[in-house]
C-alpha cells in the first residue's frame, strides 16, 4: 500500500471538482464553522493537500497578503485553511502540508503569517513559528483598525536568511471581508 503524499497546485490549476472537494472537506473539518468568506480567503494562492483512497486527509493553502510595518509594505505569505481529517490527527499529515507551504513561503515571500486556533498552535510552534509579540491591526476602509483580539494568536515565521521586523511597530494587515485575520 502506498503512503499518501502531499500534492501542491495553484488555485487556477484546480478543476471545479477539485475545488468542490476541498470546500466540502473544509466544511466538515471545521465542523460547519467555515463560511464563504473563509473559503474566499483560501483561494488565489498555492494549495497543499494529502489524499488517500477515501479522499482528502489534510489541506492548507498559502496566499499573498500585504502587511505594513513601520512605513514599509511587505509581501507576505499567509497560511489559510489548514485542516486534518478527524481520526487522522497526529499522523504527520499536517506537517506534510506545512512542509509544502513553507517551501512556497521561503521562495516567494518576506515572511509568513497565520492566525492559529488553540488546537493548531502546537503544530506551528513546533515548526518554529513564533507568536507575534507586538500589536496587530488592519488597514480598513476608514483607516487603521486595531485588532487586539488577534494578539497572542497571530504567528509569524521568518524566511531563512531574513529577519522578522521588530515588534516595536504593529503589523498592519490588508483589509478583507469576514475575519480580517
Amino acid at each position: 500500500m502506498t503512503e499518501p503524499r502531499v500534492r501542491r497546485a495553484h488555485t487556477y490549476e484546480l478543476t471545479p471538482a477539485d475545488l468542490a472537494g476541498i470546500r466540502a472537506f473544509l466544511d466538515t473539518a471545521f465542523d460547519g464553522d467555515f463560511g464563504d468568506d473563509d473559503w474566499d480567503h483560501t483561494l488565489g494562492g498555492v494549495h497543499a493537500w494529502v489524499a488517500g483512497a477515501d479522499g482528502l486527509l489534510a489541506h492548507g493553502s498559502v496566499i499573498q497578503r500585504r502587511v505594513v510595518h513601520d512605513h514599509r509594505s511587505y509581501r507576505i505569505g499567509y497560511v489559510e485553511a489548514v485542516a486534518v481529517r478527524a481520526g487522522r490527527l497526529r499522523e504527520g499529515l499536517g506537517g506534510q502540508v506545512m512542509d509544502a507551504l513553507e517551501e512556497v513561503l521561503d521562495g516567494a515571500y518576506a515572511f509568513g503569517a497565520l492566525s492559529a486556533s488553540a488546537a493548531g498552535a502546537p503544530l506551528y510552534a513546533a515548526r518554529g513559528w513564533q507568536v507575534w509579540p507586538g500589536r496587530i491591526a488592519a488597514l480598513g476602509p476608514d483607516g487603521t483598525v486595531p485588532l487586539p483580539g488577534e494578539e497572542g494568536g497571530t504567528y509569524v515565521r521568518p524566511v531563512p536568511g531574513r529577519l522578522l521586523p521588530p515588534p516595536s511597530h504593529p503589523l498592519v494587515f490588508d483589509w478583507r471581508d469576514g475575519d480580517v485575520l
